[in-house]
């Protein structure tokens, strides 16, 4: 594994924001995680080895609420993790966009693609739809359409369990992915919404806005038995990018029988092989 180190920076509240960084000598590119809910950076150390090993620095903060930014936030109490605290989500996603501002000024000429999973995707497509210029690419995963019937927020084990015992099974076919889940201190199984609250998951709800860049690279990769969203909700995403935001370079994989977490999926290699490969593709070698 490359070198990792956990910078801070400060929000807007005062919060204090930790963030995980993975650089490599003379990247090619720089990707930007986004974690999703109940979780935190941590849990992307595989996909940002991938990434070193092809030539990418990765940068991946903590959400307010969340990894050791929550702890931090809460005094060490991991009862509260994963509520937001004073802002709110117009905060969580202001202190992602934050994590771009600092990655692009100490790195004003690389290449910089924003990548969300699940909640962290629905930050992005929030961020996208008002500095969509300021990034070289963008990648969703385990994502969904922001509108009530595409965007499913209630319990998403419901199909998967009579698969184990962990609650988690919606997450993966690796057993061991749910198990290491529940395990993990600095994650939590409370849902979303009781997280947020309503009035803050409401928030969530919106569309791709009219008129973005047309030649911003867009790469969705979802599993077809993710009950986040899935197929469905990720065409209907892919063609609200096309239609109304006018997209052009979209590129949506759906993978056959994978649940919601793709980079911890039993089909792994090829989710890192395609991601990595869209990247080489529209990020040139410098040079």
């Amino acid at each position: 594994m490359h070198n990792c180190s956990m910078p801070t920076f400060t929000d807007s509240y005062g919060i204090r924001m930790t963030f995980y960084s993975w650089p490599v000598d003379d990247p090619r590119g720089i990707v930007q995680v986004a974690h999703g809910v109940g979780e935190h950076a941590g849990r992307y150390r595989e996909l940002a080895a991938r990434l070193n090993d092809a030539g990418y620095s990765v940068y991946a903060d903590d959400h307010r609420g969340h990894g050791q930014t929550g702890l931090d936030q809460y005094a060490g109490d991991t009862g509260q993790l994963g509520r937001l605290g004073p802002g709110g989500l117009r905060a969580a996603v202001a202190g992602v966009h934050s994590l771009s501002s600092l990655i692009r000024r100490e790195n004003p000429s690389l290449p910089l693609v924003l990548l969300g999973h699940s909640w962290g995707s629905f930050m992005v497509q929030m961020i996208v739809n008002k500095h969509a210029g300021e990034y070289d690419g963008i990648v969703l995963t385990g994502t969904a359409y922001r509108w009530p019937r595409y965007l499913d927020t209630g319990d998403l084990n419901r199909r998967h369990r009579h698969l184990g015992t962990t609650g988690m099974e919606w997450l993966s076919r690796d057993p061991q992915v749910a198990k290491a889940f529940i395990a993990d201190r600095l994650c939590t199984t409370t849902p979303l919404a009781r997280l947020f609250g309503l009035r803050e998951s409401a928030r969530l709800l919106g569309r791709p806005a009219p008129g973005l860049p047309a030649d911003l690279p867009l790469l969705i990769l979802v599993g077809d038995d993710d009950t986040v969203g899935g197929e469905r909700s990720a065409l209907m995403l892919a063609n609200a990018y096309a239609r109304r935001s006018g997209l052009r370079d979209i590129r949506l994989i759906v993978y056959p029988g994978a649940r919601h977490e793709v980079f911890n999926e039993t089909n792994r290699a090829e989710v890192f092989a395609d991601l990595i490969g869209w990247l080489d593709e529209r990020l040139p070698p410098l040079g």
